[in-house]
């Protein structure tokens, strides 16, 4: 980290995992769920 960088402003790579990681946490769930009716048809 260089101390020109400013404090408040986080990379854009660590951005766009951030926010893949918040879809993913309520996409996962909807996936399990989904998988779980699916095994419980059958």
């Amino acid at each position: 980290m260089l101390w020109s960088d400013p404090r408040d402003e986080p990379p854009q790579e660590m951005r766009a995992t951030l926010a893949m990681l918040g879809r993913l946490s309520w996409l996962l769930p909807i996936v399990v769920v989904i998988l779980l009716l699916l095994v419980s048809v059958r």
